[in-house]
């Protein structure tokens, strides 16, 4: 009982379609309007400042979605959207919602709200790891895709999942991730890859599988919204959001806009049902490769999950060979939140290395005196330890890619993911310029041993000395062995 629905696109009437206009009229023509969001503060000020000016429609699609502060207060602004009669199509991906059907509930049954569930699951309660003996080929490919629109408007795409991690609230871990928010035609091509998921054969009405919520299940939500906000760790989030730039620049009206063409890339959500892997024209993959050109000088890669695989590696090897310069930056064991993909990644280093690649991985405790002076801190929020989770890739200071798109087998193969190319100098420029100002303080660079014989981890200081580790630093002999062990079993495919 799927009913179809489309983008609304009649809100030029609207505050945020009167504030756009007149900077999207004065813009070249093609042009998107873009703004990197590197600082996880400014990436929620951004979605949760959408939400408030929100009068039309509110379109959000992610991967992954939690219950934690900075879940819930979105799931508020959504909330607080409805309430003053904004329509609001809610896509999930179903991998990361056990526990939440009764929140589900209470927001479908808004007459404003429609949460739609991707490539469910049929089992509810118990662990859901039993669902994948019985339909393993189906529930092992997700939709990654991640993107927030309001009004058809603004957007805002990238790496970022919604949880504290992704948005520098207080936890264990604080990701570096980048978005970018933009408006012009960037926004309708979002738009029209949400109604294809939206209306996609794996995009499921969230009732069925979720149930009706309880007698008295909206109030007990609003109140569960009061008592997040009166939370002290919730509290200080709020204020230190309160504090960033983007809040100023938005409210005053002064924010600073890279105007560039930006085309659009996703996936075809046939991908998830194509389970024999023979379609090439649902996937995103050749269609990056070729939207960003061959690559000339440069090529700066930045993955959190980096598999490259054989084809991979002897491609990224062939071009480091021709004098490209190849760069790599992805996740250390100690710094991955997921480690068995490293098992994928580990046993193409020295091979990437010989032939001239050079590969960084993020430190997961870097030193602070390094961090304030480049002024990264914030990249990482509140976090205790570093985690990279940003899906970038620059070629030439010509073009880079921002989005969901992680350089592994899954992201290839089995997920769906989006994201964006950008024809911009200026901006590609920027990132690969960050290889050289900000990563000796960061990661590890990795080099060959002497006489070219395994691998060791250069740590570089505040002050430039250098520091060398002959093992995954950061890391007990258990989790290396086990790493090495997997590394060697066919494995690659599902990583």
């Amino acid at each position: 009982a799927r009913e179809p629905s489309v983008v609304l696109t009649d809100t030029a009437g609207t505050r945020l379609g009167r504030i756009v206009a007149p900077d999207v009229a004065a813009a070249p023509p093609g042009q998107s309007g873009l703004h990197l969001l590197e600082d996880p503060y400014e990436a929620f000020a951004a979605r949760a400042l959408l939400a408030a000016a929100a009068e039309r429609t509110i379109d959000v699609q992610y991967f992954l979605w939690h219950a934690d502060v900075v879940g819930t207060l979105l799931w508020q602004a959504l909330w607080d959207a409805a309430n003053r009669g904004v329509r609001v199509r809610m896509l999930l991906d179903d991998a990361n919602l056990a526990g939440l059907d009764p929140v589900l509930a209470t927001l479908d049954a808004h007459p404003q709200i429609e949460v739609r569930l991707y490539n469910p699951f049929v089992q509810r309660s118990g662990p859901r790891t039993l669902a994948y003996l019985s339909d393993f080929g189906r529930l092992n490919r997700r939709m990654h895709n991640k993107s927030f629109t309001v009004d058809h408007q603004v957007t805002v795409i990238g790496g970022r999942n919604i949880a504290n991690e992704y948005f520098g609230a207080e936890g264990a871990i604080g990701f570096a991730d980048i978005d970018v928010m933009g408006i012009g035609p960037m926004v309708g091509q979002v738009g029209t890859e949400f109604d294809r998921y939206w209306n996609s054969a794996s995009a499921y009405p969230a009732a069925p599988f979720v149930g009706a919520p309880p007698a008295g299940a909206a109030a007990a939500l609003e109140a569960r919204f009061a008592a997040t906000r009166a939370d002290p760790a919730a509290r200080r989030y709020i204020e230190a959001v309160r504090e960033s730039p983007l809040v100023h620049d938005l409210l005053e009206r002064r924010l600073a806009l890279q105007w560039a063409p930006a085309r659009v890339l996703s996936d075809d959500p046939a991908k998830t049902l194509d389970t024999g892997g023979q379609r090439e024209d649902v996937l995103l993959f050749p269609a990056l490769v070729q939207a960003m050109g061959r690559p000339e000088h440069s090529i700066g890669i930045v993955s959190p999950y980096f598999v490259p695989g054989e084809e991979g590696t002897a491609a990224l090897a062939a071009l480091a060979r021709s004098g490209v310069q190849v760069r790599v930056l992805t996740n250390s064991l100690a710094s991955s939140d997921e480690r068995i993909v490293h098992a994928g990644y580990m046993k193409r280093r020295v091979e990437l290395l010989r032939a001239g690649v050079r590969l960084y991985e993020l430190r997961p405790s870097v030193a602070e005196a390094a961090l304030e002076t480049l002024k990264v801190r914030g990249r990482f929020g509140a976090g205790k330890v570093a985690g990279l989770h940003a899906k970038t890739y620059g070629v030439d200071e010509r073009r880079i890619f921002i989005g969901s798109f992680n350089f592994d087998q899954r992201s290839a193969r089995l997920n769906t993911e989006m994201g964006v190319v950008i024809d911009s100098p200026a901006i590609a420029r920027a990132m690969l310029q960050a290889f050289d100002e900000v990563l000796p303080a960061v990661a590890y660079e990795l080099r060959l041993g002497p006489d070219d014989d395994g691998i060791e981890w250069v740590e570089r200081n505040a002050g430039g000395a250098e520091k060398r580790h002959r093992e995954d630093p950061e890391t007990t002999w258990l989790q290396r062995a086990t790493l090495s062990l997997l590394s060697g079993l066919p494995i690659d495919w599902m990583l």
